[in-house]
């Protein structure tokens, strides 16, 4: 900037207004236009959440267009499907989608960059592959089992949807690859801006030129979303890369490699269980009607979740390094900032969506209105969760990827439970309920584990000066 902030507000301020805000306007200065770690932190932060905030309004405002177009009872059928084969796309990545965040963040700490080199030409292959075997191997058992599993107006769909895991794997791999390397918009732009508007438009021309508007429709809008996105994303993200990385051998050491990521696969795999666990469930006890509008007022408080995927992305990879380079009392005080960016941002959003949740409902239609409650029980659990910020990913840089397998397994069988017993008594609350359950049980556990396991008080409440003091006696 060639007129910094503090100068331009000394410019157009009365002199006694500037003084009082020179200190504030300081700190916003040295987080936009900082070079250390903490400002450039602090701005991908920015920069990611900012980016899901414009997602957000357009996936909202997208699936709010797709209920309409398509109706209640089609709708339900396409987000039960989507939300599927979202998760199982998380998961074909085995673990790589976070290990490649750590490998990076070592590997370039440590520059060995034989094994970087290593890492990354592996990490982009075997997703893909064992993406396109699962692809394979789920279309056989639907086929093989007609509508014994699945009713017949949600075959065509998942046959469809099956087609999307390659690129889904693909797309994983390279957003933790760009989002260790500080590229947020490279990492975050293809799938969060580019898709969902893909996914709108294609509907749309489908529509125009007279297909049906239906739940298959909708699928085959978001293969052609997905692939385009990510061929962007590609495009976009191996330039940078070369340069990035110097050319040379490439080492591989797989065996280590898996030891570190088959955890992180059951981490993720059991994490993205445990978001989805509700709506899959409810898909067999409700109708798919009612499974709509439980996704509706769920991506309604989507924008609360953003915090904290937005501290996330622009962390995960500095606690890997802190951690790598042995930096404890920089690597501790990062950790406090970064609960202090998760808890309050989400507490204020929170709070809106309570006030304002059931008018965001009714753009779908009047009958989503019915789920403003599901939002208020929701919130309870997002903010609870909020307290120990972005807990589970310290633990997993931190080498605790096993202890975060155990905690989301746990909470996963405690949240499949809690689903089944509350959802045919209280429907559409009752999956809530059990979600925001769900949420305490792994906010406590994750906070027991990280003082355990890493002496580290991961909560938004700072610990007592006395319990300072007797550690500091210790030591």
């Amino acid at each position: 900037m060639n007129l910094k902030l503090n100068q331009y507000a000394e410019k157009i301020l009365p002199s006694a207004v500037y003084k009082k805000a020179q200190p504030l306007l300081s700190k916003v200065e040295g987080a936009l236009d900082g070079d250390d770690d903490t400002s450039v932190s602090r701005r991908t932060a920015l920069i990611v959440f900012s980016i899901r905030i414009a997602s957000a309004a357009i996936a909202y405002f997208s699936q709010v267009f797709l209920a309409r177009w398509i109706g209640d009872f089609d709708y339900g059928i396409y987000v039960a499907v989507w939300v599927a084969i979202v998760m199982v796309g998380g998961l074909s990545c085995l673990g790589f989608s976070t290990g490649i965040i750590r490998f990076i963040s070592e590997y370039r700490t440590a520059k060995s960059f034989s094994l970087l080199r290593g890492v990354l030409y592996g990490a982009f292959l075997w997703p893909i592959f064992s993406a396109t075997i699962i692809a394979i191997i789920g279309a056989s058992i639907i086929y093989a089992s007609g509508d014994l599993i699945f009713e017949n107006h949600f075959l065509i769909p998942i046959y469809l949807s099956l087609i999307c895991l390659p690129m889904f794997a693909l797309q994983e791999i390279q957003d933790g690859s760009a989002r260790a390397y500080d590229w947020p918009n490279v990492a975050l732009l293809p799938t969060f801006i580019l898709r969902p508007l893909l996914i709108l438009c294609v509907m749309a021309l489908s529509i125009w030129l007279g297909f049906e508007a239906s739940a298959a429709t909708a699928m085959i809008a978001s293969i052609v979303a997905v692939y385009v996105a990510g061929i962007v994303q590609t495009i976009a993200l191996y330039p940078r890369l070369r340069k990035a990385v110097p050319k040379g051998p490439k080492t591989f050491e797989t065996k280590s490699w898996f030891k570190i990521t088959i955890p992180l696969f059951l981490a993720d795999g059991f994490y993205n269980l445990l978001t989805n666990v509700d709506i899959l469930i409810l898909a067999a006890f409700v109708s798919p009607e009612k499974v709509g509008i439980y996704f509706a007022a769920a991506k309604t408080l989507a924008l609360v979740h953003f915090v904290y995927f937005a501290v996330k992305a622009a962390s995960a990879h500095r606690f890997a390094a802190y951690n790598a380079a042995g930096d404890k009392q920089k690597y501790e005080d990062f950790i406090r900032e970064t609960i202090h960016w998760t808890f309050w941002p989400s507490l204020a959003l929170a709070l809106v969506m309570v006030v304002l949740g059931k008018y965001f409902l009714m753009l779908f239609g009047p009958s989503f209105a019915i789920g403003e409650s599901v939002i208020w029980i929701m919130t309870i659990g997002i903010v609870i969760r909020a307290s120990v910020g972005a807990a589970e990913s310290i633990l997993a840089m931190s080498g605790k990827q096993n202890h975060c397998a155990a905690i989301y397994a746990g909470t996963l069988l405690l949240a499949v439970i809690l689903n089944i017993v509350l959802i045919p008594i209280y429907g559409l609350n009752g999956a809530a309920l059990a979600t925001t359950l769900a949420l305490s049980v792994e906010t406590l556990a994750l906070y027991i584990t990280a003082r355990i396991s890493l002496g580290l008080h991961i909560f938004i409440i700072p610990k007592r000066r006395n319990d300072t003091l007797t550690q500091e006696t210790a030591k």
